[in-house]
């Protein structure tokens, strides 16, 4: 497999960085790179475009940027998501006896990667590995509904809204009219819009950043999903939303 030469020298600038070497001059990089300053500035100011790469003020010498550390951070959360979320999980679901998934969202759709069974219904469509729509399911409009204007405008650019049931969203207008009521109340519902007698609420977890990375959803049957119900399983969620995304990074008294 070919590689990409100018790729493969701006990565090799990157390594050239660690915890001795903090701080290195234009004339250092080129030395280690045994490359020309101008081809090196060049590398340099790419990286540095795109945050990867900073500059002091005081000696212009040039260190790791920022982007490195929330591209890092996201890797590390996407790795820990699971493992800290999986105890929240199964307290929801033991003190509630309904099924608890964990989706994130993947192109535009969204991903069950965890779920705990509950003892008190049984939901046939949900698995670890199967996607799922984000207009028909609580999770997917949890996931999406916190994007800015741009982001979801990008993201629904095409997009098919296939009637899973009668009571599916089947079009762009209803979806951001669903989106506007989510952002005001701060979760979403699926009213048998994805499996005929089930019912789903979802919250989303935030990283450390604030940004959305995953929703936790409840499934209980729609014979039982009183509003009194369903206001206490959103409390419920968003409790335990809060944790998980405390235990992420995520402080809420800074937003």
């Amino acid at each position: 497999m070919p590689i990409i030469q100018s790729i493969d020298r701006a990565l090799k600038i990157l390594d050239l960085f660690d915890d001795r070497t903090r701080e290195l001059s234009i004339t250092d990089i080129s030395k280690k790179m045994n490359l020309h300053k101008s081809t090196v500035h060049s590398l340099l100011k790419t990286l540095q475009s795109h945050r990867y790469i900073a500059q002091s003020e005081e000696n212009g010498k040039y260190m790791l940027g920022l982007k490195l550390f929330e591209r890092g951070n996201l890797v590390v959360s996407n790795l820990d998501l699971r493992s800290v979320a999986r105890k929240h999980l199964e307290n929801l679901s033991e003190t509630t006896s309904l099924t608890v998934h964990l989706v994130i969202l993947d192109g535009k759709e969204g991903v069950y990667i965890d779920k705990v069974e509950g003892s008190g219904v049984t939901v046939f469509y949900s698995r670890i590995g199967r996607r799922v729509p984000i207009h028909t399911s609580a999770v997917g409009k949890a996931l999406v509904a916190f994007k800015s204007d741009e982001e979801l405008k990008k993201l629904l650019k095409n997009y098919k809204f296939k009637k899973q049931t009668d009571n599916s969203i089947g079009s762009a207008k209803e979806f951001y009219e669903e989106i506007n009521n989510i952002r005001e109340r701060g979760f979403s519902i699926d009213n048998e819009e994805n499996e005929a007698g089930i019912v789903c609420v979802s919250v989303p977890i935030k990283d450390y950043s604030g940004k959305t990375i995953a929703a936790i959803s409840m499934s209980t049957p729609a014979s039982s999903a009183t509003d009194e119900k369903i206001a206490h399983h959103v409390s419920l969620l968003k409790d335990c939303t809060d944790k998980i995304s405390r235990e992420l990074g995520f402080e809420y008294e800074k937003i």
